[in-house]
């Protein structure tokens, strides 16, 4: 069966689009390098759907398992503690944030306690784990490239924090790494 690479990136595209929108119109917001990991993680998908389940307990697969699993993990838990405790208000009208991320309070427990970016992180484990069920030179290429925009998006988040929550947000920086614990 062959997959219609065409209409399923265009269709990823859309989807990638419209969750990204209000971002796009401000060049600065760190939803703009996002759209281009979101847009790296769809052709690692497409590149490599194929080999999902060709060799589901080999050690690249279980690596690639691994990575998915803490993927899903952070992103929910992530997700969780910004809207539990990081007191989500709506955005001001023409602000590039989604509802989730306009909070009122800095989230420091859970994974943030180790890492700035859960769900930044879980995207990066994603991109990676889709890239190890083929492990070619473009799929390597392609995550390391989801690497570059998922730092970036870090980057300028963090630049977006400190105008939100000031000196706090400096100290939490200081005390932990942006999307691996005790490592980067």
């Amino acid at each position: 069966m062959s997959l219609p690479w065409p209409a399923a990136f265009a269709a990823g595209t859309v989807l990638a689009l419209a969750y990204s929108w209000r971002s796009l119109h401000h060049a600065a917001s760190h939803g703009v390098p996002r759209f281009f990991a979101f847009e790296c993680i769809l052709i690692l998908g497409l590149l490599n759907w194929r080999a999902w389940f060709s060799r589901p307990a080999s050690p690249l697969h279980i690596v690639s398992w691994l990575l998915l699993l803490a993927s899903i993990v952070l992103a929910l838990h992530g997700y969780r503690l910004l809207r539990r405790l990081g007191r989500p208000t709506a955005p001001p009208p023409g602000s590039p944030l989604h509802g989730f991320e306009h909070t009122s309070e800095l989230v420091v427990v859970g994974a943030y306690r180790l890492i700035r970016h859960p769900l930044y992180a879980s995207l990066l484990y994603l991109a990676w784990g889709a890239a190890l069920k083929s492990a070619t030179a473009a799929s390597l290429g392609v995550a390391a490239l989801a690497g570059v925009f998922l730092w970036e998006t870090g980057r300028r988040e963090e630049r977006e924090n400190v105008e939100r929550f000031g000196e706090p947000y400096r100290r939490y920086m200081r005390r932990t790494r942006r999307f691996v614990p005790f490592v980067w």
